[in-house]
């Protein structure tokens, strides 16, 4: 099966690297890592969509840029994987969540019910409780994001539903734009300085510019 992924290169590599490199490669084969770090040495910055075949081969592609602003107004729909369990691989285009974006608009996908958000159409979603950083539970149905599985791994979290009627602070992130604000009504601020260790987390889990050379 061809894995998918859209990326952020920088001066000093690919933005979160070793979880695009888990996203390519799920099962660690050496050609896919190989033809990977020589992706990440050789690109210049900018924003790339990648696809792997089953032999290890990359397929690129340049991008624009990320959907997400800075403030975006957002609205809420049933995501299109309700009913589901747990992350899914990362879909290429065209892909089930086309239905569900909206130029200039950050959908927040919930539950069949709607009471609780598992993520946005472009994005994964975290909260603040006000002592630590909120993640939606493991086996919540959404796309596997490398934003939302650096910050599980290396900042303190909890993982508890997020309400959609709630004055929770939300944060959305991703791999291109790092973190975005939305304009939600009723939402508490997202506290500035949880935000700054986000992007400092993203930026920290830059690499691949000094990987040795590999065949």
């Amino acid at each position: 099966m061809e894995r998918y992924t859209l990326l952020l290169t920088t001066e000093d590599g690919v933005v979160l690297y070793d979880y695009h490199r888990r996203r390519l490669n799920p099962d660690g084969d050496a050609a896919a890592d190989r033809a990977f770090a020589r992706f990440a040495r050789e690109a210049r910055p900018g924003v790339y969509a990648v696809w792997a075949g089953e032999d290890g081969a990359l397929r690129v592609e340049s991008r624009s840029g990320s959907r997400l602003r800075e403030g975006m107004p957002a609205r809420f729909l049933v995501s299109p994987l309700a009913g589901g369990r747990g992350p899914v691989p990362k879909p290429a285009p065209p892909s089930p969540y086309d239905a569900v974006r909206v130029e200039n608009v950050a959908t927040l996908l919930t539950s069949a019910d709607g009471v609780e958000v598992y993520e946005a159409c472009v994005a994964a979603v975290l909260g603040w409780d006000g002592e630590r950083l909120v993640c939606v539970p493991a086996d919540r149905p959404r796309v596997w994001s490398t934003a939302a599985a650096a910050v599980r791994e290396h900042l303190p979290v909890s993982e508890v539903p997020i309400a959609a009627e709630s004055a929770m602070p939300l944060l959305l992130v991703n791999a291109v734009r790092g973190s975005s604000a939305v304009d939600l009504p009723g939402r508490d601020a997202f506290p500035s300085r949880v935000r700054a260790e986000i992007e400092q987390l993203l930026r920290r889990l830059t690499g691949g510019k000094d990987l040795a050379t590999v065949g």
